[in-house]
């Protein structure tokens, strides 16, 4: 309606990306938004290879291209020691509070509401130490705007 101050915008477009398996280590990035920000209505993290003893635990964080600074988006997950190949992670969503959950045996729980996040990036923070098995990481968004890119 004219007079509103309204905007006229593209529905936002659904998109899936994975990146590949490599061992977890704090700080590493997991995807890099540009161009714009998305709602993440999935992540998760795979187990590829089987970890080691070591207590690692998976938390997920955002650092916005502009801002203050990171800002943790799940609390950390249970031990992921000695997970083995099909183990998962995921982001639930229900606070920024909420820990990463953690299945041994796969299935998991996904989001229960989308999660805002701005350009910038998506990092792990893993306690204890990093891990020794390998895990794939794959996220369902929503990108809201036309040239947003998630790599």
């Amino acid at each position: 309606m004219p007079g509103l101050g309204l905007l006229t915008a593209a529905p936002p477009t659904a998109a899936y990306v994975v990146k590949a398996a490599a061992v977890m280590v704090n700080g590493n990035t997991i995807f890099t938004v540009t161009g714009g920000p998305i709602l993440i209505q999935a992540l998760i993290s795979l187990c590829v290879t089987s970890n080691g003893a070591t207590a690692s635990t998976l938390q997920y964080s955002v650092t916005p291209t502009v801002g203050a600074g990171a800002q943790t988006i799940s609390a950390a997950s249970s031990s992921l020691a000695n997970a083995t190949a099909g183990a998962s992670v995921s982001l639930v969503g229900t606070a920024l509070s909420t820990a990463a959950s953690y299945n041994a045996n796969g299935p998991n729980l996904s989001m229960t509401a989308p999660l805002f996040c701005p350009a910038g990036t998506i990092t792990m923070v893993i306690g204890t130490g990093s891990t020794t098995g390998t895990w794939e990481h794959h996220m369902y968004y929503w990108a809201l705007g036309d040239s947003i890119v998630v790599s």
